[in-house]
């Protein structure tokens, strides 16, 4: 049986990570790609399969291979038209990052709210049974860790209130419309093919291998949970073939809480045995929208989805450094 994907953002970290794994099987998965470039670019796309460039005018009626269009998620009327075919969306598409959102409140509601909005509409009209949300940790706000899917939410950020907004969202479409929708809530996400991510692993490293300096918000002991990109996907798959996990969230993590400060020791570490020395690191003021603790309870994605994640923080760190230094050259 041959699958038909839709994959919004899917030049990006996540989404080219998902292509790669999905096509170790070319010949059960179509994939058709919607992507801004904003973020992501099509020589991404590229590393990881031969597609073919479309336009919203030449479409084909039959989803083929891996297709590629360029395009933005609050375009409505694109939603409808690329998803017709489609079995499954994958929404990864989104305004990443708590920094943006309080510097730029709208454009995050905008983007994360009407753009998720678009794509469950576009799965309503268009019936398509299954549709899995790329969401985080921001939507539980200042709690006590581990974060689990049965906390109040109480979001910090502008950020995490948008993809609060975009659970709702598919909340009420399962709810209504049966659409099977299933939230992701991804920790840290970190690993080969980060290069243009913003998230901290990605700009430590990059800043570290270029001689810049290190900037740490606050004192360091802020806590995160990283998860490795190959573990993620493994629970994207997951999710995509249960049929229990219909209406659910899930906490996408890797169970264990680590400093900043701790992190930044780790990687600087391993940078320090490949000949990278003397690297600076500048404390600055808490940045707004950000919590202090974070890990997740990943209990009811390992019951559900019988998923765990493989990968240590040690052993994806020394991969994430390899892959930057390698893309370097």
């Amino acid at each position: 049986m041959v699958t038909n994907w839709l994959i919004t953002g899917g030049c990006g970290f996540l989404g080219t990570s998902l292509i790669r794994r999905l096509l170790l099987n070319p010949k059960s998965h179509n994939i058709r790609v919607i992507d801004n470039l904003i973020t992501g670019s099509k020589r991404e796309l590229s590393l990881v399969s031969n597609f073919r460039q479309l336009s919203i005018d030449d479409l084909p009626k039959n989803l083929n291979g891996v297709e590629f269009l360029k395009g933005d998620i609050l375009d409505k009327e694109l939603a409808l038209k690329v998803s017709k075919g489609v079995d499954i969306i994958v929404h990864l598409a989104a305004n990443t990052g708590v920094g943006p959102s309080v510097e730029f409140p709208r454009e995050d509601c905008f983007t994360n709210v009407i753009g998720t909005f678009n794509y469950l509409e576009a799965a309503r009209l268009n019936k398509i049974p299954k549709f899995i949300f790329a969401s985080s940790g921001a939507p539980a706000g200042e709690v006590e860790p581990p974060i689990h899917e049965e906390l109040p939410p109480h979001p910090v950020s502008p950020y995490g209130a948008s993809k609060l907004a975009g659970e709702g969202y598919c909340s009420a479409y399962f709810k209504t419309f049966g659409i099977s929708t299933i939230v992701l809530r991804f920790g840290n996400v970190y690993g080969p093919g980060s290069k243009n991510k913003s998230s901290v692993v990605a700009k430590f490293i990059r800043k570290a291998i270029t001689g810049e300096v290190l900037k740490i918000y606050g004192d360091g002991l802020q806590t995160r949970d990283f998860i490795y990109i190959d573990d993620l996907i493994d629970a994207l798959i997951l999710a995509s073939l249960k049929p229990e996990a219909g209406g659910e969230v899930f906490q996408i993590a890797s169970h264990h809480e680590t400093t900043i400060q701790e992190l930044t020791t780790k990687i600087l570490l391993e940078l320090k045995d490949r000949g990278f020395k003397n690297i600076s690191i500048d404390y600055t003021e808490n940045r707004k929208g950000d919590v202090r603790r974070n890990f997740s309870d990943t209990s009811k994605a390992q019951r559900i989805l019988c998923w765990t994640p493989k990968v240590t923080l040690d052993n994806g760190i020394k991969n994430t450094i390899k892959y930057f230094l390698q893309d370097r050259k």
